[in-house]
């Protein structure tokens, strides 16, 4: 558990706490949409996903050092 809680930062406590907030308001307002529209905000920090913003899902680009040799073409008339 404790391992657990060491790598939570600001932003994933702050998404978890607004995503808490909506499940509320959507009981309160017995709009059943919004609570689980809220629960997927507040699933979303517990398990570490989100969407892809800044560069988040990049792949790697790889990397050869392989030299590109000079082609000839023939020309074909």
């Amino acid at each position: 558990m404790r391992n657990y809680l060491r790598n939570w930062s600001f932003m994933r406590v702050l998404r978890l706490a607004l995503g808490i907030f909506i499940v509320v308001q959507g009981i309160m307002t017995k709009e059943w949409l919004i609570v689980g529209l809220g629960g997927l905000f507040s699933l979303m920090p517990l398990m570490n996903i989100g969407c892809c913003g800044v560069s988040g899902c990049s792949t790697s680009v790889p990397r050869s050092n392989k030299k590109t040799e000079d082609i000839t073409y023939e020309e074909v008339r």
